[in-house]
């Protein structure tokens, strides 16, 4: 576990609203409940609750709080084909910027909008993977329940499952900026925006316009060009991985054979 973890709670200032959007930039949460829409949110605080560890029981990720149990609760879905260190920058700087008690990077079991398009590494296998990339960083958590739920992984499922796991905690959905201007493509996109708060990542000079009557949290990460794309062919053809993925990713890649990684290793 990192030494400096958990934070103590700390007061920063926020730049404020914009129409629907709250943009945080290094900060520890959102603005005290009651501020309104394009009120001005000058302070805000950070809270008591802190994730300490995680552990796989019975393989459900499961979060250990000094004070009890998780209320802010961060969804961060995605195929994890494979995980790299774009995903995990973005997890990180969201736990932070938005005080959360746990990120849960949530592996698709069978990912709708991508299905039929290319082959998909078995979900056993990228849950692995998420889990090696998350072992040692307090905060993020590998999440199971959509291969649990079986079939294709909806965003709005899997809000409903963690409701029910964690009642009374607020969830938010954290997605990239190519994703959220897909958002009308979602199924059941109102169910999502009404089980959770949106939250929206992009890179700094690239700004994200959504239509006007959604709201969002904006939240800026560094810009680190990496795509699992890429990776996949770079272990096709050999090329270095590194610093694109961390080495306990590697090595599961390498215990379960994948993307060629066997042949990789006797060339």
């Amino acid at each position: 576990m990192a030494e400096g973890f958990p934070r103590e709670p700390v007061v920063k200032p926020v730049r404020g609203w914009f129409g629907g959007q709250l943009t945080v930039t290094d900060v520890s949460s959102p603005p005290l409940a009651g501020n309104q829409k394009g009120s001005s949110a000058s302070m805000i605080t950070g809270r008591p609750g802190r994730l300490v560890g995680w552990s796989l029981v019975s393989g459900t990720a499961t979060s250990q709080l000094i004070d009890g149990a998780p209320t802010r609760v961060g969804l961060f879905g995605g195929t994890f084909d494979p995980p790299h260190v774009g995903h995990l920058v973005t997890a990180i700087n969201v736990h932070y910027a938005l005080d959360l008690d746990l990120v849960l990077l949530m592996v698709a079991n069978v990912p709708w909008q991508k299905d039929g398009t290319r082959e998909i590494t078995p979900a056993e296998d990228r849950l692995a993977m998420v889990a090696a990339a998350v072992e040692s960083v307090p905060g993020l958590v590998p999440g199971r329940h959509e291969l649990d739920l079986g079939g294709n992984s909806y965003t709005a499922d899997t809000l409903r499952v963690l409701g029910a796991e964690y009642p009374g905690a607020e969830l938010f959905t954290i997605v990239g900026d190519d994703a959220a201007a897909k958002l009308h493509t979602w199924e059941r996109s109102a169910e999502v925006r009404e089980r959770s708060r949106l939250v929206v990542v992009d890179r700094p000079g690239a700004p994200v316009e959504l239509d006007e009557t959604v709201e969002w949290i904006h939240v800026e990460v560094p810009r680190l060009e990496v795509s699992s794309t890429d990776l996949r062919s770079r272990f096709c053809d050999g090329r270095p991985l590194d610093y694109l993925v961390t080495d306990p990713v590697l090595d599961m890649i390498e215990e379960r054979s994948l993307y060629g990684s066997s042949d990789r290793m006797v060339q």
